[in-house]
């Protein structure tokens, strides 16, 4: 019986000795494979929509188309700086498509001094002004626009010793290219066409007429709010 009972013991010691060793044997668990979305997240548009306000500078030439009695007609070729600042309104219609209205005044450097007939005649204008409407289309950061509307300048006119000036009104045609710099910040060049109705001048009794063409490029920054 003592001998049955020492079988019995020694069996149960020797697999509680081996129990941990075959445990160690066994296969782990497979632990769940994690997942990630390697979809991209997109990086967010420029909102081109809200208000700015900036400044420009650029170079400006243009022609006077002049007549008068003692001089008859004659042309007169003016170029100069140009500079000046802007503020307007940008909307996105959808995406990709900006419209909006934008105000702008330039002080101006356009003076020629022609003679004539033994007459000497200075034409000049010192500013221009326009109220224009914008269409772009964006690539992002990045915009191409047309701009048209009124265009606004004063014209002076000196000769036989006396001078007169007047206010001009005519229209404007241009093209541009626009970059945001940062989220608040753009910068431009464009092009701009402006013409000029014919103005008339009394000048010691002896009537002047005058008609201005001007181009103008120039660079500017703005402020988006």
């Amino acid at each position: 019986m003592k001998r049955f009972a020492c079988a019995g013991l020694a069996v149960a010691t020797l697999a509680g000795a081996t129990a941990p060793v075959l445990a160690a044997d066994l296969p782990l668990p497979a632990e769940p494979v994690q997942t990630y979305d390697s979809t991209p997240v997109p990086a967010a548009r420029f909102d081109w929509t809200g208000f700015y306000l900036g400044g420009n500078l650029g170079w400006g030439w243009g022609e006077f188309d002049n007549s008068s009695g003692p001089t008859g007609s004659f042309n007169s070729n003016a170029n100069g700086v140009q500079g000046g600042g802007h503020a307007g309104y940008n909307y996105a219609i959808t995406p990709n498509i900006v419209t909006g209205l934008e105000a702008d005044f330039q002080f101006s450097d356009l003076s020629k001094t022609n003679f004539r007939n033994g007459v000497g005649v200075k034409t000049s204008s010192d500013w221009n002004s326009s109220v224009r409407g914008r269409l772009g289309y964006t690539f992002d950061r990045f915009m191409v626009y047309g701009a048209g509307g009124l265009a606004i300048a004063d014209l002076k006119v000196n000769a036989d010793g006396a001078e007169e000036s007047t206010t001009a009104f005519g229209w404007t045609l241009g093209a541009g290219v626009e970059g945001a710099v940062t989220n608040n910040i753009t910068a431009r060049v464009e092009y701009a066409y402006q013409d000029f109705g014919r103005e008339s001048f009394t000048l010691n009794g002896n009537r002047y007429r005058s008609d201005l063409d001007a181009n103008l490029v120039r660079f500017g920054l703005s402020y988006k709010f």
